[in-house]
């Protein structure tokens, strides 16, 4: 099993989960303005419960949500990574590409740094067919992060996520796609200018 350990990238260390970062991902996880596109925000114990699955899931396939480390100053700033979603669909099983950033973080460009590595690990590493990426309809600004990264709006693909509400306004979600024959040419076509990082797509 390739070692998923530790991935690094110019500017951020993605990693295995610390105690440590509990409180930090805690309060990500309260914030309105991150959680704007879920249908509500997490209390402490449903992200340390979060935290915990991950943690199981690496163990179990060798890959899950890396914690996001900022490699000049050791700062805690979120997950970017691949999950396996847990919800049957018409394009599942598969894999997905997710993040989800504390506020400070959005900006800089690391969404789209971070989910260009974890790509790099799914396609070369883990050899992946496929990956894809959804979020809410309204969720703008991490649609924009799925094209910077080489990712293609699959329009006949967007679902009702099954795990929001019917009639909610977040329950239709768009899907992205991008194939191992895609990877990376697609990501080096794609537009480097991050803008505003997003709230996430992780759910």
């Amino acid at each position: 099993m390739p070692d998923s350990a530790v991935l690094t990238t110019e500017r951020l260390i993605l990693r295995r989960w610390r105690d440590s970062d509990r409180e930090p991902f805690a309060a990500l996880n309260a914030d309105p303005e991150v959680m704007e596109h879920f249908p509500e925000t997490w209390d402490r114990a449903r992200s340390d419960a979060f935290v915990d699955r991950i943690e199981e899931v690496f163990d179990e396939r060798g890959f899950g949500h890396w914690a996001l480390e900022v490699a000049a100053t050791g700062r805690f700033i979120g997950f970017t990574g691949l999950w396996v979603p847990r919800f049957d669909a018409h394009f599942t099983p598969t894999v997905e590409i997710a993040w989800r950033l504390a506020r400070p973080a959005w900006g800089h460009g690391y969404a789209s740094e971070a989910a260009r590595r974890a790509l790099t690990f799914a396609f070369e590493d883990l050899r992946l067919p496929e990956v894809v990426s959804f979020t809410a309809r309204p969720n703008l600004r991490s649609q924009a992060v799925m094209r910077r990264i080489g990712m293609t709006h699959d329009a006949a693909g967007d679902f009702d996520h099954p795990f929001v509400a019917e009639g909610h306004p977040l329950r239709p979600h768009v899907l992205y796609r991008m194939r191992a024959d895609q990877w990376p040419a697609a990501a080096t076509r794609a537009t480097s200018g991050e803008g505003n990082a997003p709230a996430g797509n992780g759910r």
